[in-house]
């Protein structure tokens, strides 16, 4: 359709331009009671603060209804009420735009180049066991590349992960983490690394004996050197390192990285994120435990390599994780066995026999991936998580896990395969085209809250929750990593409540058609941002559950 698909974000920058203010004076509602009466409203108190006695012209309240845009909501009516000024959408002719084939985020036009992301997880380096601290920050780097490259920006992972270790847990967790060697070019730069030591003034040399710990081939002062540079934001405790070969590298494959990023123009990156930037930029994900060696890394890496990319690092750190009553340590793949183990248990106490058949396999990995997911991701990254292992805090029936998210989207699909199979049967007709349904039959109040607070925001909710914040003199940053999340959880909460209460595939009789037919082109719609909101989690939609 030449008008588009509408968005809240356009829609609320013309309400803004039509009452002629810079500030942003309206906002989305969002909850059911609102809705019934308004979609889109400018408080009292903000039209207080932008005209005098908060009395908006009536020209200017006579031509929001008018205003239309490639990307604005058709609206009905703006009046005056006592909460402010209340605007109401023309809802048929919303789902009419909005229940077309539903697009993902904008792609990159072709050859045009996109930006680049390096994302750094220290976890995965090492000889120690991972533990569910560790894990935090691997999920939530694989969460955030892939939120990044749908909005089409380049992402490199590291380190690549070595055969040296078992790295089931992360094949279990469907962790798409790259593998690798290095080879000779990250040999030749570790070489280049030591020769740059070597001239360092901060560094010096040092040879084995008595008094030198293994390994350790240099000294590094990081302490006069963050004083001279007048960086800001690193601990002030930052003073000599001890520098061996795995330290090198370390930043020999940062820097191999960095030369391999497709970008090195500002231009290519989007505006919102990393402005100013001369070349790609390195996000350390860490967890608050590994902060500190992090920060000797990044400092040393500015010392050896002055460029603008070592400039652009910054610090993403995950909160501890918090094991509650461990009778030892546990480690990450414990920690997956023993949520699998409780979800098979809650999956036969729920479905009974059914749950223990060879078919469940599959689905059982699938909900212990989505409950360690969720109780991974749909926190603060900064904030504390708690697990309870001693207890099953793994459910099928809570509301706010992961297992809730895929049951419902296993709702859909048998919704939608009941309905292929009665198709077949000849007991319906097949779905007509999108242009000839009839939109006006959905009048039901979960039907208007599923398009205008799910199918309407989708788009943008994506790109918020890959949004980073432009370069700032400190080094830590912060990422809106557990929006989606959230968002499953709450799209599965209304869903629910719809599902519910209301019967979708009724009596074959013709007259009923219209409506019925409506409701499942809404609810294909909802099942389409399932699966593209899943899909940012590594997880594939259930057919059955």
């Amino acid at each position: 359709m030449g008008e588009g698909r509408p968005g809240v974000a356009a829609t609320l920058r013309a309400l803004n331009g039509a009452l002629g203010r810079p500030a942003a004076l309206w906002v989305k509602e969002s909850g059911a009671r609102n809705l019934r009466h308004r979609d889109f409203l400018a408080p009292r108190a903000a039209l207080s603060a932008a005209f005098p006695g908060g009395q908006v012209p009536p020209e200017a309240v006579s031509a929001v209804p008018s205003l239309r845009g490639p990307a604005v909501l058709p609206l009905r009516v703006c009046r005056q009420t006592p909460a402010g000024l209340a605007v109401q959408v023309r809802r048929p002719e919303a789902f009419q735009r909005l229940l077309g084939p539903l697009p993902g985020p904008a792609s990159p036009a072709a050859g045009a180049r996109t930006g680049c992301v390096v994302l750094h997880c220290p976890a995965l380096r090492g000889a120690a066991a991972l533990r569910p601290r560790h894990l935090r920050s691997v999920l939530l780097a694989d969460h955030l590349a892939q939120l990044l490259r749908a909005q089409g920006v380049g992402v490199r992972l590291l380190p690549a992960l070595t055969e040296e270790r078992s790295w089931d847990v992360l094949r279990q967790l469907r962790i798409c983490w790259p593998s690798g060697s290095g080879g000779s070019s990250l040999t030749d730069a570790v070489s280049a690394l030591k020769a740059a030591l070597g001239q360092c003034p901060c560094a010096t040399a040092c040879e084995q004996g008595p008094g030198t710990a293994e390994g350790v081939i240099f000294k590094v002062h990081l302490k006069s050197f963050v004083e001279q540079q007048g960086l800001v934001g690193y601990d002030p405790n930052l003073d000599v390192l001890l520098v061996t070969e795995g330290t090198l590298w370390s930043l020999a494959e940062l820097q191999e990285a960095v030369l391999q990023c497709p970008v090195s123009d500002p231009l290519a990156l989007p505006a919102s994120r990393f402005p100013n930037s001369s070349c790609c930029s390195i996000i350390h994900v860490v967890n608050c435990e590994e902060e500190f060696q992090q920060q000797q890394l990044d400092v040393l890496w500015r010392i050896l390599d002055p460029g603008a990319h070592t400039a652009l690092q910054k610090h993403l750190v995950c909160g501890p994780v918090k094991v509650t009553n461990p009778s030892s340590p546990i480690g990450a793949d414990q920690y997956f066995q023993l949520r699998k183990r409780q979800m098979f248990e809650a999956s036969v106490i729920k479905y009974g026999e059914l749950a223990q058949d060879e078919a469940w396999t599959e689905v059982i990995d699938t909900l212990t991936v989505a409950a360690i997911r969720f109780e991974m991701l749909s926190t603060a990254h900064r904030s504390q998580i708690t697990l309870d292992l001693e207890n099953n805090s793994i459910s099928t029936k809570g509301t706010k896990s992961g297992a809730f998210v895929m049951y419902n989207c296993a709702r859909l699909a048998t919704l939608f395969d009941t309905f292929q199979r009665a198709v077949e049967r000849g007991t319906y007709p097949p779905l007509p085209p999108v242009s000839e349904l009839n939109f006006s039959c959905l009048r039901e109040e979960g039907e208007w809250l599923l398009l205008f607070n799910y199918l309407l925001p989708f788009p943008e909710v994506l790109q918020q929750a890959a949004q980073l914040p432009p370069p700032s003199k400190g080094i830590r940053i912060t990422a809106n990593t557990e929006t989606v999340c959230k968002f499953l959880i709450q799209l599965s909460m209304d869903f629910s409540s719809y599902y519910n209460r209301v019967h979708i595939l009724g009596e074959p009789f013709p007259h009923l058609f219209d409506q019925m037919f409506a409701r499942l082109q809404l609810l294909g719609a909802v099942r389409d941002v399932f699966h593209s909101a899943l899909a940012t989690l590594h997880l594939p939609p259930l057919s059955q559950i």
